[in-house]
């Protein structure tokens, strides 16, 4: 199909109704925790380019590891060739993973790791002869990605999928066994999909894009405990949650668990470039190794472990390790904590929560989300309230002034309605 109205712009935005978006700003540069626009304006970032720059930008660290590795080489097919940025990656990956995750499968975004992951588990089993676990079992309010297939395991009234309902495969999807009777009925519910249930997939702590709804930790263990004993794989989604978000460097860490797959993405190479990991442990791996070559794990996408990006992540776990980035987290939550709880006395906020490195107001609703985003731009920040959500998760690096800038402006557009419509 054609049409005759000429195209507003051919640049195509993510989550964006382009017939009745405004125009978007343009950025110039970035320093720090400071997004510059063409127009000169400088907006103290509280998002880190969605949970990505963790040590704000244009690190000169990590800026001068991928320079160096830019005037070598970039980049080198990864089918029958390997070469030392990945090598050092995985090596250094898998030394701070808990427990045996020990094999790394990289690729270039987040949903396409957890894709992988899908597809490893479901493979895992297939390898071993038992050709009837070909589903996923998510939860309520979960998200795992855009592409076709992790939307199938994503919360399925979330607002962006649903229009797909009957397109992809039916998961199974339940509610997160929060307390005894929720996990009796997942309990149950597993039994009742006995043979048919791969792996059961969550993530870790904090569900982000469904509503930055948090968990204990204890919520976990109980998921490790009920795939252990109806003999289900174990993901953990932490392309989100790893490297320091949630106040240690692996959300899983805090249950004192190990799964069977972890997904990484985001923060992986401190937002300079785009990386993703699925690591699995070794009896996962194990199952893939056979005379056959059927039995290999058949994916590779072009860029996958591109020498750019393994220089950039591997630059970023020398940050780890040389500054103190989880006291950081630890400061910034305490600081989140304090400046954003005023908030919960204002008109229409539901509810006010921190986690480490991620501050959540959250609103009854947003009925001028427009309005509310361009009230925040006008105070100097840039934030992207979803849903209901006014959130904040900024670089681990933010001074205090920045953040106080960041929260002050929050608590003055809520203050000021500025998330209500006008009434004409």
């Amino acid at each position: 199909m054609t049409s005759d109205k000429p195209s507003a712009s051919p640049v195509w935005l993510p989550y964006t109704q382009m017939h009745t978006a405004p125009a978007p700003l343009i950025a110039a540069r970035t320093q720090d925790t400071r997004i510059v626009l063409e127009d000169g304006r400088s907006l103290v970032d509280g998002i880190a380019s969605w949970w990505t720059a963790c040590h704000g930008y244009n690190h000169p660290h990590i800026r001068a590891r991928v320079a160096a590795q830019l005037d070598t080489m970039p980049h080198v097919m990864l089918g029958g060739l390997v070469h030392r940025p990945v090598m050092e990656l995985s090596e250094r990956l898998t030394a701070l993973l808990p427990g045996d995750l020990a094999h790394c499968f990289f690729t270039d975004s987040g949903s396409v790791a957890v894709e992988v992951a899908m597809k490893m588990a479901i493979q895992f089993w297939l390898n071993r002869g038992e050709k009837g676990r070909t589903k996923l079992l998510s939860f309520r309010g979960g998200y795992h990605g855009d592409t076709l297939a992790t939307m199938s395991i994503c919360d399925p009234e979330e607002g962006m999928h649903s229009l797909f309902s009957g397109v992809f495969p039916e998961q199974v999807i339940a509610d997160l066994p929060l307390d005894a009777a929720r996990y009796e009925a997942l309990d149950q519910l597993l039994a009742h999909h006995a043979g048919s249930i791969a792996a059961i997939i969550t993530e870790p702590l904090v569900q982000g894009a469904g509503g930055m709804v948090f968990h204990a930790p204890e919520v976990l263990a109980r998921l490790r405990q009920l795939a252990d004993k109806h003999g289900v794989l174990l993901i953990l989604d932490e392309i989100f949650t790893g490297f320091g978000r949630t106040g240690t460097m692996f959300a899983c860490e805090q249950a004192g668990i190990v799964p069977d797959i972890i997904t990484l993405s985001k923060a992986l190479t401190g937002g300079t470039m785009a990386l993703a990991a699925t690591v699995a442990r070794r009896h996962v791996y194990e199952a893939f190794l056979s005379d056959s070559p059927m039995a290999a794990l058949m994916h590779g996408p072009t860029f996958m472990a591109n020498a750019l990006a393994c220089a950039a992540a591997c630059a970023s776990l020398d940050l780890f390790e040389r500054e103190p980035r989880l006291a950081q987290v630890a400061a910034l939550s305490t600081m989140l904590r304090d400046q954003l709880e005023p908030c919960r006395a204002l008109s229409g906020v539901r509810d006010v929560r921190v986690l480490g490195a991620i501050g959540v107001v959250e609103l009854e609703a947003i009925e001028d989300m427009a309005g509310l985003k361009a009230a925040l731009v006008a105070c100097g920040v840039w934030v992207r309230p979803f849903r209901n959500i006014i959130y904040l998760t900024p670089a681990f690096t933010i001074t205090p002034e920045d953040l106080a800038c960041l929260t002050t402006a929050i608590f003055t557009v809520v203050q000021a309605g500025a998330f209500r419509k006008v009434s004409s």
